[in-house]
């Protein structure tokens, strides 16, 4: 409670300084029928027409609930399944629809920073902080079409903030429950040509015991520290060309244990990541305005350090691991406006990714090393989109992709959604049909053998998926009111499964299949509620088993609301149903069932000024019990305080 009264004299005395030009516009909400969405076609379209299932999670959403990642605002999402190994920090991940973590292309600003050096090529969701975030559009079904390898099952695109009017400063801390202490620091602007956008974090608690404290040995916490960075450039030119750089980098270091379950604390087992991207980009209008030109240059580079010395607990044992990678590409869009009711988009890419890594480990049996040397792989892609209106009732997106990739080949991809409005019942009827697939990660084709047998194998084949949708949506009162209902199926083929006398390969079936229903409120500026019901069947084909950690059943609702003048209150809740999973804590893994459980999280901010604003915010406050994975723990109820102040 001293943290939190800290934070409120702070806020108090913050009041008195001279209020800047930040802007007030976040509280303006927009009308469902008029939301805008830029991933779902490459282009900033109406997301009443697009009949992609689609979600944005807006700025407003992110600065209500005071979370500091990413990640939690992904946990409410219709058709994700976030799951993490302990608390902050600790290595997380998504499902969509059903499909694998690495099923899910990850996107800053367009551009894929799934990591080329995890084994199969999956996103850490963990450290990505919502400073300088503008919104995040979560696109489920397949989606290469347009983006090409790893989006099997969907789309998470983070959009950064691009800076808007009147130089302004923004500063926001809090603290408290697990020794939590995080700020943040924003300023933007617009000024003659020139706009930006700066956004730096700090964040840092002492967590709790990554392998759940519920199982006996498990008592040393583990902590959390992340330093990121975010920044915009933009220069708009004469002649309709505007420029801009994009910076992210990040830094953290997470307290680890050896494994989930009985015993598997570690009092000194560390993780240090470090990553950077960086984006210049050029656009602009030719032929009367008709025909926009996007040019893009993109690097990333991300390194983990995992060291594990001795200690009076493990005498004997030690581990350490370096992977590092990295990505560079080259994007060129066009969109041409032919007219109303029609724009074509084509364009195409190349990327070079690599990466390395050395494990080393020491115990009774004696030294171990397995070493993977520096590899890389060449990706070029083609793709074309068709996007009909008529007579605004009649939207339809069509298109075609080609891709090569330097070892595994050449993939073919399709996508197909029409959607149709009736006016007169504010209807809206939509479908879609894709096509998916994702190229063997550096790790499953090149990775050396070991004494047990291969490992990599150089013949792998993408791994391919098609999926199809249908829904309906109906307004109600105008604007105010959106119900949905959708049903989705996913069948997937080539799957890569390891097996150990043959290493990997192309073996796996699996098929995913659900029903979502969804309602969406917005009252003008006082009220906002979102709820969805999501019913899961997910189906290994070759064992007839469920696949592992995809809950039968999800439900979630959001109620954001102001109680009175300058007072504003969000609440949420996620029900999540009982999943399948391993217990791989012995010699032997055995199937285990994870309890089913509800989350409710609060928060509460008062207005002192225009300006100033002070909050509460709450996480789990039934204290439940649960595990998204078997063995890892997770936080109870804890409690936190802050302010807000623009200058």
């Amino acid at each position: 409670m001293r943290k939190i009264s800290l934070s409120v004299i702070m806020a108090l005395a913050a009041s008195l300084l001279p209020l800047g030009a930040e802007e007030k516009k976040d509280q303006a909400v927009p009308p469902l029928q008029h939301e805008v969405v830029v991933t779902a076609t490459r282009i900033e379209t109406p997301a009443k027409e697009i009949a992609t299932s689609v979600t944005v999670i807006t700025r407003r959403d992110l600065e209500t609930t005071k979370e500091p990642f990413v990640l939690k605002a992904l946990g409410s999402v219709m058709g994700i399944a976030v799951i993490q190994n302990g608390g902050p920090g600790s290595a997380a991940s998504a499902f969509i629809r059903g499909g694998n973590s690495e099923h899910v292309l990850v996107l800053l600003d367009g551009v894929e920073v799934n990591d080329p050096i995890n084994p199969s090529r999956s996103y850490d969701l963990a450290h990505l902080s919502v400073q300088n975030v503008e919104q995040v559009e979560i696109l489920r079904g397949p989606q290469s079409t347009l983006y090409g390898s790893d989006a099997l099952t969907g789309v998470i695109n983070i959009l950064t903030r691009k800076g808007e009017g009147k130089p302004w400063l923004s500063l926001t801390a809090q603290g408290g429950s697990l020794g939590t202490l995080a700020g943040t620091m924003e300023l933007g602007g617009f000024s003659g040509a020139v706009n930006y956008s700066v956004g730096l974090s700090r964040f840092a608690d002492r967590g709790i015991s990554a392998a759940s404290g519920a199982y006996p040995g498990n008592t040393e916490k583990d902590g959390y520290r992340n330093l990121s960075f975010s920044g915009r450039l933009g220069l708009t030119l004469k002649n309709n060309i505007e420029s801009a750089v994009i910076v992210r980098a990040t830094s953290a270091k997470s307290d680890i244990d050896n494994f989930g379950g009985p015993g598997g604390d570690d009092p000194n087992n560390t993780q240090d990541y470090t990553s950077i991207f960086l984006r210049g980009q050029v656009r602009g209008l030719f032929a009367g305005n008709r025909w926009e030109q996007k040019l893009g240059f993109s690097y990333i580079r991300s390194s983990r350090l995992n060291d594990n010395p001795v200690d009076a607990l493990h005498p004997y044992d030690s581990e350490t691991g370096t992977y590092k990678s990295g990505l560079m590409k080259l994007d060129w869009q066009n969109n041409v406006f032919i007219d109303r009711a029609n724009t074509l988009t084509f364009g195409l890419d190349a990327s070079r990714e690599q990466g390395e890594s050395n494990y080393t480990s020491f115990s009774m049996f004696g030294p171990y090393e397995s070493p993977f040397p520096r590899k890389s792989a060449d990706k070029e892609g083609v793709y074309f989109q068709d996007q009909v209106r008529i007579a605004d009732r009649f939207f339809a997106t069509v298109g075609a992709r080609l891709d090569h990739h330097s070892t595994a080949g050449a993939a073919l991809t399709y996508r197909l959604a029409p959607s149709y409005f009736i006016g007169g019942t504010q209807t809206k009827l939509k479908a879609s049909l894709g096509t998916g697939f994702k190229s063997p990660s550096l790790y499953q084709l090149y990775a050396p053998a070991t004494f047990w047998g291969a490992v990599g194998n150089l013949n792998l084949k993408p791994e391919e998926s098609r999926g199809w949708d249908v829904g309906i949506e109906q307004f109600i009162a105008g604007d105010t009111l959106l119900l949905g209902l959708e049903y989705y199926r996913n069948d997937f083929r080539n799957l890569i499964d390891f097996d150990f006398s043959r290493g990997y390969i192309n073996v796996g079936r699996a098929r995913t299949r659900g029903i979502e229903a969804y309602g969406e409120a917005r009252l003008g500026e006082r009220l906002r509620w979102k709820a969805s019901y999501t019913r899961l069947e997910a189906k290994d084909l070759d064992s007839g088993t469920d696949l592992l950690r995809r809950p039968k059943e999800t439900i979630s609702t959001v109620l954001d609301c102001g109680l009175i003048k300058s007072w504003t209150a969000s609440v949420s809740a996620v029900y999540v149903g009982q999943r399948s999973d391993k217990d791989f804590s012995g010699v032997v893994a055995r199937d285990v069932t994870l309890a089913a459980y509800l989350l409710l999280d609060a928060s509460i901010s008062f207005d002192l000024t225009a300006r100033t604003q002070i909050f509460l915010r709450f996480d789990n406050l039934l204290d439940a019990k649960y595990e998204t994975v078997f063995g890892y723990g997770t936080p109870g109820f804890a409690a936190y305080g802050g302010f807000k102040v623009g200058i």
